[in-house]
């Protein structure tokens, strides 16, 4: 047996034991299918390998909704395309554009038809026009389903083959082990022609969750993504992928199955598509999250699960570290991160269309630093989810505001530093080993959108502003708006970063102990020697350059450093302003 069918034997065989063989053989025949409509080749015109994926120091992406930016009687999808080219261009090299699909709730992830694009956006010529300009990230939106897509149509008629979709359970049942992202029931009731019947909701009564026990679910989902292939998608995002597999008796988050599902669908993708990046979203504890590597059990021909997780553990160190002043917390963090084949990376990010998840700073972070900081945030407008416990309580889950508001001041309150404050976020995310990810409403300096929260009764909708475009345009154009001002300050770090090979994903990364106002990170050296110190005043205050630790001091004095901004040179003297970001390369 050829190896490639080897490997999916033996996933399939974990999955559905005696019945692989006849699974596989359906499989085989979508892949065939696939493969004769025409040899495969990314929109980029990139190719890779598993043992060499094709990204670098240019890659630098958007997320975005199809139509967080609108103008009359023109397709979202078009003035979003339009929009990246004209203020963009080639400082992105890809753009995420969240769930384009028919939906009937969560903005866009309770999916009706998994095959078409919502018309209100525009259609599939817009995608494939998008993904002819940058790398395009799609949502295989795989855990649940919409209420209102013909699946459950099909279960409720008992039809063919949404019939055997969904997961039933007794509502009898003890489920107090699963694990909840959400606080609303687990298990939802649901009337058919058999009576009532109590499905399994992870996420919301809309969002009912698939049953992958059934291969015929897998098999669709294969099928999907697929042909999400063909309209020329390149990043394919496993959403809430965590929570796929259930077995009572268990917390149903990261089963073996799980892990198994997501090796199977990189072994398709790594054989049939060359290039394209599979990317996890598991928004739990920092160790969680980043098993879907797989670094646990490194197989001889590298690693077999995702090719990137979503560095979740980032965004509220983040927050922690510029509203507390302190560097030590994220210093720490960081020089505890595995060093990673080659093969894999992360997505680094500060804001997403989602809040600022607070479940990952599980074992990083004390609980009073964490109520610390989810009390500042509500000082500056934003607000806090929740999820249930086993025990019937509920604790934080996500922090609920736009980065910018966010960065509005320390716990002292309110200052003048926000802009400043703002950037050098942007510019330590930035700078980290990984590919970056900029949510529009962060690239715009959005403020809390109160009024969207008041209109949809989602707090999520704080951050999810739907931009007219004429008034976007004349934000940007005006210098005295801090639109403006994070904007174009934004487009010069995203310039300087695409041009220099130390921030190469695969350069290696290291966080030099340094004084607690202090952030600083080395990357490389790369095989010519050139190597780049980025140092990051944390405080509002003016930092002594004799004061910066002693390993920062000597990385200083080894190297004849040059600011990466020419605009900005470097003097190994004074003090770094509050929030001050330099860059420095040495070519030896």
């Amino acid at each position: 047996m050829p190896p490639f069918e080897q490997t999916v034997n033996d996933y399939l065989s974990h999955l559905y034991g005696p019945r692989a063989g006849e699974v596989q053989r359906r499989l085989n025949q979508r892949l065939a299918h696939f493969q004769s409509l025409a040899p495969f080749s990314s929109s980029s015109g990139r190719t890779s390998t598993k043992n060499a994926p094709s990204w670098s120091e240019k890659d630098q992406w958007v997320i975005s909704y199809g139509d967080s930016i609108i103008e009359d009687s023109v397709p979202p999808l078009a003035v979003l395309s339009d929009f990246l080219q004209a203020r963009l261009g080639d400082r992105i090299s890809g753009v995420h554009v969240l769930p384009f699909f028919p939906w009937s709730s969560d903005d866009g992830f309770s999916v009706i038809h998994y095959r078409e694009v919502n018309p209100d956006l525009g259609d599939w010529s817009h995608i494939r026009e998008l993904a002819s300009h940058y790398d395009l990230m799609a949502d295989l939106v795989l855990n649940h389903v919409s209420r209102e897509s013909l699946w459950f149509v099909d279960y409720l008629s008992g039809s063919l083959p949404g019939r055997d979709y969904f997961i039933e359970v007794d509502p009898e049942t003890d489920v107090s082990q699963v694990v909840r992202p959400r606080s609303s029931p687990l298990l939802v009731p649901i009337s058919t022609r058999r009576g009532t019947r109590y499905l399994w909701a992870t996420f919301s009564e809309d969002q009912l969750d698939l049953n992958f026990e059934n291969p015929d679910v897998l098999l669709e989902f294969v099928g999907i993504l697929l042909f999400y292939l063909e309209q020329g998608t390149r990043i394919v995002r496993l959403d809430a992928v965590a929570f796929l597999w259930k077995r009572l008796g268990t917390a149903c988050i990261h089963l073996p199955e799980t892990h198994t599902v997501v090796r199977l669908l990189r072994a398709i993708v790594d054989h049939v598509a060359p290039g394209t990046l599979l990317i996890t979203e598991t928004n739990v504890p920092h160790q969680e999250n980043i098993s879907y590597f797989g670094l646990d059990r490194l197989p001889a021909g590298g690693p077999d699960e995702a090719h990137m997780v979503y560095q979740f553990a980032l965004p509220p160190l983040l927050l922690h570290t510029l509203t507390r002043g302190e560097a030590s917390t994220l210093q720490t963090w960081l020089a505890s991160l595995p060093v990673l084949p080659d093969q894999c990376t992360y997505l680094n990010f500060t804001a997403s269309h989602d809040g600022i998840g607070v479940r990952p700073l599980e074992g990083l972070l004390p609980d009073h630093e964490r109520d610390a900081l989810l009390e500042l945030m509500h000082r500056f407008g934003g607000f806090v989810s929740m999820r249930s416990n086993p025990d019937g309580s509920d604790t934080p889950y996500e922090i609920n505001i736009t980065w910018f508001e966010a960065m509005r001041g320390t716990r002292r309150g309110p200052d003048p530093w926000q802009v400043a404050r703002f950037l050098c976020s942007q510019a330590i995310m930035l700078s980290l080993q990984g590919i970056p990810a900029l949510y529009i409403h962060t690239l715009t300096g959005t403020l809390n959108d109160v009024e969207g929260v008041e209109r949809s009764g989602r707090l999520r909708s704080i951050n999810r502003r739907r931009w007219q475009r004429s008034e976007l345009d004349l934000l940007l154009d005006s210098p005295s708006t801090p639109t403006h001002d994070v904007f174009h300050a934004l487009n010069r770090l995203l310039d300087q970063r695409r041009q220099e090979p130390c921030f190469h994903p695969n350069a290696a990364q290291r966080a030099l102990v340094s004084a607690p106002e202090l952030l600083a990170v080395e990357r490389g050296p790369l095989h010519d020697g050139r190597r780049l110190l980025a140092l990051y005043n944390v405080t509002d205050l003016p930092l002594p350059l004799e004061n910066v630790g002693e390993a920062v001091t000597q990385a200083l004095e080894k190297h004849a450093w040059q600011a990466l901004d020419p605009a900005n040179p470097w003097v190994a003297e004074g003090a770094l302003p509050p929030y001050a970001v330099r860059w420095l390369v040495a070519d030896s």
